[in-house]
């Protein structure tokens, strides 16, 4: 198991905690993360583009010229792709990108990316997060202290009105609970906070 040192708040040292080497030190999966990535995508796709065929464009019922004498390709049709304001060849229809990875596969994918970015320094442990109220200037204070002021996802392991309200206005920084985190956001933000309670459930689900 590593060692590593927790922050409070004001970004002092607030004791160590050990991290299981299960869930934060295996080798990445960078193949593991792709396929996930990409699925997670494709899923969010809205699928609603839509262009007309041929045979959805109007006209097309006299033929737009005499076939010989006029010195252009001979044409029957007015909706040809190859007229302007014709049909598209193999239009685009709206359709569902959905698809379904195995589980084993996406679990590889989160333990690669929680290992990846332990190994990479760019994991921090706070011993707690808590706010009195909603205060985005808190919330700036405590991630300037940190030092994890650009593009930072804060997961927790309850829901925490004052946290989400606190962060929700503040630029590349996002929150998310340990069972709705998943590997496109763990990847797309910089840093990755995490309290001391949220660890525990990480490695309590992942372990």
């Amino acid at each position: 198991m590593s060692t590593v040192t927790m922050l409070n708040m004001a970004g002092q040292e607030a004791g160590t905690i050990e991290l299981n080497d299960a869930v934060f030190g295996i080798e990445p999966n960078q193949n593991a993360v792709h396929a996930v990535v990409k699925n997670i995508l494709a899923n969010k796709r809205q699928g609603t583009q839509s262009a007309k065929t041929r045979a959805e464009v109007r006209g097309g019922g006299k033929k737009p010229f005499r076939q010989k004498g006029t010195g252009r390709h001979r044409q029957g049709s007015s909706t040809d792709p190859s007229q302007v304001g014709g049909g598209v060849v193999f239009a685009p229809k709206p359709r569902s990108y959905r698809y379904t990875v195995n589980k084993k596969l996406r679990r590889l994918a989160m333990l690669s990316m929680l290992s990846s970015k332990a190994q990479e320094n760019e994991l921090i442990v706070m011993d707690e997060i808590k706010f009195e109220e909603p205060k985005t200037k808190e919330m700036v204070k405590m991630l300037e202290n940190i030092k994890a002021e650009k593009k930072a996802l804060i997961v927790t392991a309850e829901k925490d009105e004052n946290i989400i309200k606190s962060a929700a206005n503040i630029p590349g920084i996002r929150t998310a609970l340990v069972g709705s985190m998943n590997v496109y956001e763990i990847i797309n933000h910089t840093n990755l906070i995490l309290t001391k309670a949220a660890v525990e459930k990480i490695e309590e689900v992942y372990a």
